[in-house]
C-alpha cells in the first residue's frame, strides 16, 4: 500500500491494466492439460472479470493465457444482447480491461471484436446455435450457461468449431444451477473447476453491498447459491424435483386444445416487491399440459405488466387469462380491459394456501403430465425453491410458480379445484 500511494496518477493507470498483479487465484487459468475450464462463482465474485482478462491475454499472445499467434475467440452468451452488454461493454467487458490504445474495434452489425494484431473474436447467442455451424475456433468463453436456452446444442455447435491450434480451450463463467449442461461440464474428466464467492471479491464492490445481501439471503438455500456459488441439489422436503423437468422437457409442444395464461398481480409495483407472475400453460388433445413461457416481470407498475400478459395472450393465440384476485381485486379484469377489452378474462380467489394449490400440481409433474418447453430457469429455481417448511429459501413470495399453479389447475383440476375457489 505504501508503495502504491508513492506512485504518479501515471504509473497507477498503467498498473491498472496488469491483470497479474490483482487478479484472484481462482481467476487465473488452471495448470496442467484441461479443455474446459469452469468458474462457479457467486454474483460479483469476478467471474466476468476473469472472462474477459483471459480472452485479452489470448488475443494478445500472453504467455499466461496462450501462445497461438492466430487467434479465433468465440464469445458466447444467453442472448446477443448478454454478449454485447455484459461480456464486450459492460463494466468488467473487454472493452473496458484494454488500455485505449490496445482497445479491439467493435462492430455492432458484424458481431465481431477485431485487435490490431489479427485477433478476432465473435459474438453468439444460446437462442441461436446453428449460427456456430460452420465458424471454427482456437479458443471460446462462454458466459452463464446456467441460463442458456437451447444450452445443448449451442455446446454441442461449439464442439465441432472448437478445432483450431495445438490445444483449443473452452472457459464457462456461470453462478451455478442445476441444469444437465452443468452437470455434463463437471462430470467430463477435461474439465477444472474453480469456485469463488462473492465475498471473495468485496474489496472490488460498492461499499456496504455485501453486507446488505448477507443479511437478507445468509444461510439460505438462494444465499448459498447465489452469494457462496454452490451447485444446490433438490430440496428433500421440497414439493417439486429438478429431474421432472429434465425428464419431460421437449423443444416443441404438441398441437394444443387450449392455452391458459395466468397471472399472479404483486400487491405494489416497487422495485423490492414481489413480482408479477405471468405463465402460459397449454393443454393436448391427449390431456397432458405443457408450459410454453414465463413472462413474469419485477417491480413493473400494472399497465406494464398488462401489455405483457395480453401480448403473451396475443403471441400464443391462447383461450384466456386467469388471474388471481385476492391482492388486486377488480384491478386486474379492469388493466386487462385497458389494454385489451377484447382479452377474456377469469378471476379466481385463492381459499387454500400456497402450498395445498401446488401439491396436487406436484403431483401432476411426479405422474409426467406436465411438460417444459425449452428452458424456463428462473421458474423452475422457484419451484425448486418452494417447500413445506419454509415456502421460499429467498423470502419472496413464489409468483412464477402461483401463475403455473393456476394455469395447470385451470387446464387438468378444473372439476376437482373449482370447488375450492371461487370465481367471481
Amino acid at each position: 500500500m505504501d508503495l502504491l500511494e508513492g506512485l504518479s496518477l501515471r504509473h497507477l493507470r498503467f498498473l491498472q491494466y496488469e491483470w497479474l498483479l490483482f487478479a484472484h487465484d481462482h481467476q487465473l487459468p488452471p495448470e496442467g492439460d484441461w479443455l474446459t475450464w469452469l468458474i462457479m462463482g457467486g454474483r460479483g465474485s469476478g467471474k466476468t472479470r476473469a472472462g474477459a482478462e483471459w480472452v485479452r491475454g489470448l488475443a494478445s499472445c500472453s504467455s499466461w493465457a496462450g501462445n497461438e499467434r492466430s487467434c479465433q475467440i468465440a464469445l458466447i452468451g444467453q442472448t446477443y444482447a448478454d454478449v454485447r452488454e455484459v461480456m464486450i461493454e459492460g463494466p468488467s467487458g473487454l472493452l473496458a480491461i484494454h488500455r485505449k490504445d490496445e482497445r479491439p474495434v467493435w462492430s455492432t452489425s458484424r458481431r465481431r471484436l477485431e485487435w490490431s494484431n489479427g485477433a478476432v473474436a465473435r459474438a453468439f447467442s444460446s437462442e441461436d446455435p446453428e449460427a456456430l455451424r460452420g465458424p471454427q475456433f482456437h479458443w471460446a468463453w462462454c458466459d452463464e450457461v446456467g441460463k442458456w436456452s437451447n444450452a445443448d446444442d449451442t455446446y454441442a455447435m461449439l464442439q465441432f468449431g472448437l478445432r483450431l491450434g495445438a490445444q483449443p480451450r473452452q472457459l464457462f463463467t456461470t453462478t451455478p444451477r442445476q441444469v444437465p449442461l452443468l452437470k455434463t461440464l463437471l462430470a467430463d474428466k477435461g474439465t477444472r473447476v474453480t469456485r469463488a464467492s462473492t465475498k471473495d471479491n468485496a474489496a472490488h464492490l460498492a461499499p456496504g453491498f455485501l453486507d446488505v445481501i448477507w443479511k437478507q439471503y445468509g444461510g439460505t438455500r438462494l444465499g448459498r447459491q447465489e452469494i457462496d456459488g454452490h451447485l444446490l441439489e433438490d430440496r428433500e422436503d421440497g414439493l417439486f424435483l429438478r429431474k421432472w423437468f429434465d425428464e419431460k422437457r421437449v423443444r416443441q409442444a404438441p398441437e394444443l386444445a387450449r392455452i391458459i395464461i395466468a397471472i399472479d398481480p404483486p400487491v405494489t409495483s416497487k422495485r423490492s416487491s414481489d413480482a408479477c407472475g405471468i405463465v402460459a400453460v397449454g393443454v393436448c388433445e391427449g390431456g397432458d399440459a405443457y408450459v410454453l413461457a414465463d413472462r413474469s416481470i419485477q417491480g413493473a407498475r400494472p399497465q406494464a405488466w398488462g401489455q405483457r400478459a395480453v401480448k403473451l395472450y396475443h403471441e400464443l393465440c391462447a383461450n384466456e387469462i386467469v388471474a388471481e384476485v385476492n391482492q388486486g381485486g377488480e384491478m386486474v379484469r379492469e388493466i386487462i380491459a385497458q389494454v385489451d377489452p377484447s382479452v377474456p378474462v377469469k378471476s379466481v380467489f385463492a381459499s387454500r394456501s400456497k402450498q395445498k394449490r401446488a401439491e396436487p400440481v406436484a403431483l401432476l409433474y411426479e405422474q409426467g403430465r406436465v411438460a417444459h418447453v425449452g428452458a424456463l430457469n428462473e421458474l423452475e429455481d422457484e419451484m425448486v425453491s418452494f417447500c413445506v417448511s419454509d415456502r421460499m429459501s429467498g423470502k419472496r413470495s413464489p409468483d412464477r410458480m402461483d401463475a403455473l399453479v393456476w394455469a395447470v389447475s385451470e387446464l387438468l383440476l378444473a372439476k376437482t379445484a373449482r370447488p375450492q375457489m371461487h370465481v367471481l
